[in-house]
């Protein structure tokens, strides 16, 4: 593995570390300014930039909180000179939903940028498959 792929895998380590924890500064750190995200619940545009992405959060820590599970289980990089992709399966979902559907996972895939020698999230997609 690249040191490019080794820092891109600790940025995507971080932020999932960071939503365990429910901290807010350490899930947008590592996010552009034009951050745009797609994830499961709406809106269907997706959310553009790090005022909405910052203000997304606050219920699905509530979630957390709630005995919620949000952990990597597979997590794949691609590095580049200046762009990045990661593609993650995580387990998320409280005990007794994933009790029910042990192999139900959470798709992730992130896009980033080198800006200014930093590797930072300027895009990320979040899906779980329908059955």
């Amino acid at each position: 593995m690249t040191d490019d792929q080794n820092t891109v895998r600790d940025v995507v380590e971080r932020w999932v570390g960071a939503i365990q924890s429910r901290d807010l500064d350490g899930v947008v750190a590592a996010h552009t300014d034009d951050i745009v995200m797609f994830d499961v619940p709406p809106p269907q545009n997706g959310i553009r930039g790090l005022a909405e992405y910052r203000d997304c959060w606050p219920p699905f820590f509530e979630f957390i909180a709630g005995g919620a599970v949000f952990e990597i289980v597979e997590l794949d990089v691609t590095a580049g000179a200046e762009v990045a992709f990661a593609r993650a399966l995580l387990r998320c979902g409280k005990p007794d939903e994933l009790a029910a559907k042990p192999d139900h996972r959470l798709r992730i895939t992130l896009g980033l940028r080198k800006v200014d020698g930093a590797w930072l999230i300027a895009h990320e997609h979040h899906s779980f498959p329908l059955a």
